[in-house]
């Protein structure tokens, strides 16, 4: 089993990068494989809303999105993590979650995903909040700790001392490999996905 974690700050090696590694490592104790997959600060492009990826199943930009999607397709579940800006998640993160989740959502479908955010002081919940929603509008069960998934700090030394958000990433680690190998236990039983009905989509018209 494999959980991908995306580092969605153009600062790899700061404050998100310190919360997912201890998540990592966690996972690693627990016997799950981890990758994690830095955006980075190159210059991320936003959906374009091109809708070639309905055709070829990979976005017409052709750059680290397609790499992630290709890799989720081979992951087990999914945790994507941001610092928070005004109370936001980062525009690269989301740019990126835009155009992946819709030209590669059918390769997420099923797994399990979560949310985690870095921030100096205040914001973190309104970013969390908005990182979830990519995965509860994709089939994603999401797993959750024993507080919301937030670090703080203005450095990563500053990040290791809240005591209370290392634990949640620990927790939050647990919980995903519980989860993960009870879908194992019960595929091995013989319990799959639910059949996906076709989508119904209704515009909200006269």
């Amino acid at each position: 089993m494999k959980v991908l974690l995306l580092n969605g700050s153009p600062r790899p090696n700061m404050c998100t990068y310190t919360a997912l590694k201890v998540i990592s490592d966690r996972l690693n104790e627990l016997g799950i494989e981890t990758e994690i997959f830095n955006v980075g600060a190159k210059a991320i492009s936003g959906c374009i809303g091109c809708g070639s990826c309905r055709t070829t199943g990979e976005c017409f930009v052709d750059d680290a999105v397609n790499e992630f999607v290709a890799k989720m397709a081979e992951a087990d579940g999914l945790i994507v993590g941001s610092p928070v800006y005004y109370a936001s998640a980062s525009g690269q993160i989301s740019a990126f979650l835009d155009r992946a989740f819709f030209s590669g959502s059918s390769k997420m479908q099923g797994k399990p995903g979560a949310a985690i955010v870095s921030c100096r002081r205040g914001g973190a919940s309104a970013a969390f909040d908005q990182l979830n929603k990519y995965f509860s509008i994709s089939n994603m069960p999401i797993v959750t700790s024993n507080y919301w998934n937030q670090v703080h700090g203005n450095n990563p030394e500053e990040v290791l001392q809240d005591e209370e958000g290392i634990q949640t990433m620990t927790i939050l680690a647990d919980n995903m490999a519980w989860l993960l190998k009870c879908i194992e236990a019960g595929k091995a039983k013989g319990v799959e996905l639910p059949v996906r009905p076709d989508k119904i989509k209704t515009n909200f018209i006269r």
